[in-house]
């Protein structure tokens, strides 16, 4: 008994101990940073703090991480290079936690998680972008680009693959990001009111939250099927239903007020994935993707039919009203339409000159002008943001080549194939719902990258990994079951 008052003793011994002398560091840090004027230092105790916090407990720190999706910021830093605070930081800090939590737990981790195939075509994409790295035409460009992707698919999937298999870690998930979300929402749509509600306005409102308002609207299209399947987890009429409820209109409003043509699609398509999981029509469905995705390409290079589609460079211009871009849209008059047309055009090009590897990882923006045509070119064509060629399915071809595009399209293919027997095969009310908010997420993910690519920035990249080791989780504990009752 001494003995054990003795080690509870010594416990808060050493707590008092800590906590003063982190005040110290606290008081230190801000005289420091006043006196020199070098205010960042001020912020050193908090991530001293962290990486005390994900040391003794990563858990939380890996639940904060989600918290501050949706408000961290993208930074530039000298040399040409940027990061997003605070949680690329944190993705690079819980990465290298997480591979010290392997070492030291391989033999009680889950083994069937990492050799599902789910996991190991994941694992394949991956290895092909680091193979790709390795032909690169920039090699240090590319390196950077797989070392992020490899953090992202660390954290967002294997981690949440281990930290996410009961229905209240996926629910602690969800709130940290909802409530968030909804703050930013809260904020962004407070300053639009304020000037008018008007599209032209739409880019600048998201600051300093999001890049633009694509980024913006991505994120409530996909957790807005999250939104609504965690919902029915709540009776009726109780607190927390109604607040999700008030919720999903509030982030339904603030969709629409992105002015965001993707988004909207993306939600579109994952109400129609519903009833296609619910009717078992997925295969037909990739089935007719893969002839429309191969009649459609065949049907551009037949004749140089793509030409044809070249624009107008007078009439392609910017529009500061939403009804006039969706009817300029029509028309292929929009410019940030056809200059997406511009790109893809000396994408497919590129695609012709390197055929097997790609030019690597993150190159497209630096080769793509060489390769594209002055007919296609618009008077934004000069690019002076840097941006992408806004289709990440392209974009894979063009950087890792056909064989890299090929799998990533299958490994998206064998996503939602896998998810419609996963959930049919689950047992509960629960379980279904975690496929399907899963799923529905990732479907609108996928139709986003149609136009966009994603899935290495921190305001979607992580719920596409996340969302994949969720429906894993629920197929190892259908497998489970399925065991239990045979014997």
């Amino acid at each position: 008994m001494a003995n054990s008052e003795a080690r509870i003793l010594s416990s808060e011994q050493q707590n008092a101990s800590l906590f003063k002398f982190f005040g110290l560091v606290v008081l230190l840090s801000i005289f420091t940073a006043v006196l020199t004027s070098t205010y960042y230092i001020a912020a050193l105790p908090a991530i001293f703090l962290v990486l005390y916090l994900t040391i003794v407990d990563f858990k939380q720190v890996f639940f904060w991480l989600y918290f501050f999706i949706p408000l961290g910021m993208a930074v530039n830093l000298p040399g040409g290079l940027s990061t997003d605070l605070p949680t690329e930081p944190l993705m690079v800090g819980l990465m290298l936690v997480y591979f010290i939590y392997v070492l030291q737990n391989g033999k009680r981790l889950n083994s069937q998680f990492f050799r599902h195939p789910l996991t190991l075509l994941l694992l394949l994409h991956l290895g092909w972008t680091y193979i790709a790295t390795l032909s690169s035409s920039l090699f240090f460009v590319s390196l950077k680009f797989s070392l992020a992707k490899t953090w992202y698919v660390t954290v967002f999937y294997f981690m949440a693959g281990s930290l996410l298999k009961d229905t209240k870690d996926v629910k602690r998930f969800f709130w940290y990001v909802f409530v968030a979300l909804s703050i930013s929402i809260i904020f962004i749509l407070s300053r639009h009111i304020s000037m008018g509600l008007l599209f032209k306005d739409a880019n600048r409102v998201v600051w300093p939250f999001y890049q633009n308002h694509v980024d913006y609207a991505s994120i409530i299209a996909l957790f807005i099927p999250m939104i609504w399947y965690v919902r029915k987890w709540y009776p009726r009429w109780s607190f927390l239903r109604l607040l999700l409820s008030a919720g999903l209109v509030l982030f339904f409003v603030a969709l629409w007020f992105t002015y965001t043509r993707a988004a909207y699609l993306a939600v579109i398509a994952s109400i129609g994935t519903y009833y296609m999981i619910q009717w078992r029509l997925t295969k037909y469905a990739v089935i007719i993707a893969s002839i429309g995705i191969v009649g459609f390409a065949t049907h551009l290079v037949t004749d140089n039919t793509y030409m044809d589609y070249a624009p107008d460079f007078e009439k392609a211009v910017t529009h500061k009203n939403f009804d006039n871009l969706v009817e300029a849209t029509a028309k292929m008059e929009d410019v940030s339409t056809m200059e997406r047309v511009h790109r893809w055009v000396a994408g497919a090009r590129m695609s012709t000159e390197k055929p097997l590897l790609g030019f690597g990882p993150g190159n497209f923006y630096f080769f793509y002008k060489s390769y594209a045509l002055g007919s296609f070119k618009t008077y934004v064509s000069n690019n002076p943001e840097k941006s992408g060629i806004h289709c990440y399915y392209l974009m894979i071809l063009v950087e890792q080549g056909f064989i890299g595009a090929l799998i990533f399209l299958f490994f998206c293919f064998y996503i939602f194939l896998k998810a419609e027997t996963v959930y049919h095969e689950a047992p509960s009310s629960t379980q279904k719902q975690i496929v399907l908010l899963s799923i529905l997420s990732i479907v609108a993910i996928a139709t986003l990258l149609i136009i966009n690519d994603m899935i290495e920035t921190d305001k979607v990249g992580p719920f596409f990994f996340t969302c994949i080791a969720l429906i894993v989780n629920v197929d190892l504990k259908n497998q489970r079951n399925a065991i239990s009752t045979e014997s």
